[in-house]
C-alpha cells in the first residue's frame, strides 16, 4: 500500500510542479489503484516512482541529456501495465 501512495504522491507533484501530462498521470493513478489487489514486482514500481521523480518535459534534449522524458516514462508505464494485466487473469 505504501508503494501505491508513494506513486500517487509523486505523480501529483510531477503534475503540479513538472508539467507531467494528464494522459500519463491518469495511467499512473490507474497503476497505483491496482497495486493493492494485483501481484506486482515492487522493484518495478520503485523504478517507476524514480522515473516520475526525474520527469522533465525537456529531458534528453539538452547538452547532458539528463532526466526522464514522456517517451521513457510511457515505455515504463506500458511495460508495467502489461505485467499487471497478465497478473489479473
Amino acid at each position: 500500500m505504501e508503494l501505491a501512495e508513494n506513486l500517487r504522491k509523486t505523480t501529483r507533484h510531477a503534475q503540479n510542479v513538472d508539467d507531467l501530462p494528464d494522459y500519463l498521470a491518469t495511467r499512473l493513478f490507474a497503476i497505483a489503484d491496482l497495486l493493492p489487489s494485483v501481484q506486482h514486482n515492487p522493484e518495478d514500481i520503485k523504478k517507476l516512482v524514480e522515473q516520475v521523480t526525474q520527469y522533465d518535459t525537456y529531458a534528453q534534449t539538452g547538452y547532458l541529456g539528463m532526466g526522464v522524458n514522456h517517451l521513457i516514462l510511457d515505455a515504463t508505464i506500458s511495460r508495467i501495465e502489461g505485467q499487471l494485466a497478465a497478473n489479473q487473469k
